[in-house]
């Protein structure tokens, strides 16, 4: 992909994206909004947000416009929260909803993966209680996989998911048709422990297990995922939490406590022994020991007296000081310090960008391989049914979320 020089997008603005589920979703909407005019785009899979540059002509209408086209939601970041405003609605716990799905499918897996693997255990129709306990692992478990996959095949794409839900349906529906059609379902059936490989026609193999288990993975991967996402936000958030939520300002020569981002360019407000400096600014006023482990990392406090500069969240550790306010809200050095690095986990390493390209062609290198595959069976005699074994195989084992995962998590775990 080619980047556009930045000379021709002096606009820049940064998106929320939602509904990726894998880097080939991210490599989409990446590449649709680098095809507009005058705009350059990355979008950042882990932090799910996309940072546009964009010429005047284009609006941010328009770069909403064409990722909802792509299939997912976008939308400009919320304005900040002043004090006074009135708390809004807590957000669905996304972790919370995956880790109950994860630990249903779980459950009801081990017994699945414990029937197919221990020769032993597998007394008559054990087969059906198999298919019992994997239909709701396959469907409720992997409702947000197929979910997906018919969103980016109703846009003419294909993501991880799509290999997802091909492989564990592929997988479940072959079992099904086993046992119903095939010789799987008779009583007494099983599967024999054996290291050879043996040729069959599959009409009495279940793939249960491998449906279930694969989803079970899958969905545990997105959960480590999201947690390690939440924990690096969680780490940011912390950050900007360490600002003064009010602060004395001097008006009139009389003190009023007013939040803090009411405060102007040169407010002089007032800062007992205690409390956090409000924003940066010049000392006028008083003597003190100033704490700024927080910004410098040194436990030591730093005298400071009248003319001496203050960054805003450090902690007044001694006397009252009167401090003129010189820059404010996003001016701060606490403010520059968290987009510095917000800026840090939207960006890409090299080594992302090469796991992104390949992603993005991974998908339909596999399905045609398994396609091919299907065509190769049948061409050479071995019948319909050994034909779709061996497609079905290499769907199933296809499913390399970390291949787009690993370098950007890495990235937002680390920044956090």
């Amino acid at each position: 992909m080619t980047t556009k020089p930045l000379l021709t997008a002096p606009n820049q603005i940064e998106l929320a994206i939602g509904g990726m589920t894998c880097a080939s979703c991210a490599a989409r909407i990446e590449k649709k909004l680098n095809r507009m005019d005058g705009v350059t785009a990355t979008v950042n899979y882990a932090t799910e947000k996309a940072t546009v540059r964009y010429a005047d002509e284009v609006t941010p209408d328009d770069l909403i416009a064409t990722v909802e086209k792509t299939g997912y939601t976008a939308a400009l970041p919320p304005p900040p929260r002043s004090a006074g405003d009135a708390p809004t609605a807590e957000p669905v716990d996304e972790l919370r909803v995956l880790r109950t799905r994860l630990w249903v499918s779980a459950v009801l897996t081990v017994p699945v993966i414990a029937l197919a693997m221990v020769p032993a255990w597998q007394f008559d129709f054990w087969q059906w209680l198999s298919l019992t306990l994997a239909a709701p692992v396959v469907v409720y478990g992997g409702l947000p996989f197929h979910r997906a996959a018919w969103i980016n095949l109703r846009h003419g794409a294909a993501t991880m998911d799509t290999l997802v839900s091909l492989g564990t349906l592929a997988a479940f529906g072959w079992s099904v048709w086993a046992l119903f059609l095939g010789t799987a379902g008779t009583p007494g059936m099983t599967h024999p422990f054996s290291l050879a490989i043996n040729r069959s026609d599959g009409a009495g193999n279940i793939y249960l297990e491998a449906a279930a288990g694969v989803t079970v993975f899958i969905l545990a991967g997105r959960y480590f995922e999201a947690r390690a996402k939440r924990t690096a936000g969680a780490a940011l958030r912390a950050l900007l939490e360490l600002g003064a939520k009010d602060v004395a300002v001097l008006r009139g020569g009389t003190e009023t406590r007013i939040p803090v981002d009411q405060l102007v360019v040169g407010d002089r407000f007032v800062v007992r022994p205690g409390e956090k400096i409000a924003t940066d600014g010049v000392v006028d006023e008083g003597t003190s020991a100033v704490d700024a482990s927080m910004l410098t990392g040194e436990s030591v406090p730093v005298e400071v007296g009248p003319g001496d500069s203050v960054v805003g969240a450090t902690v007044n550790a001694g006397g009252r000081l009167v401090v003129t306010a010189t820059r404010i809200g996003g001016d701060t050095q606490l403010a520059q310090m968290a987009r510095l690095v917000e800026q840090a986990q939207t960006g890409k390493a090299a080594v992302q960008r090469l796991a992104d390209r390949i992603s993005g062609v991974f998908v339909p290198i596999v399905i045609a391989l398994a396609v091919g595959t299907l065509g190769w069976w049948l061409g050479s005699g071995s019948g319909t049914t050994a034909a779709f074994t061996a497609a079905v195989a290499v769907l199933i084992i296809a499913c390399p979320c970390a291949l787009g995962l690993a370098t950007p998590t890495a990235l937002l775990v680390g920044t956090g």
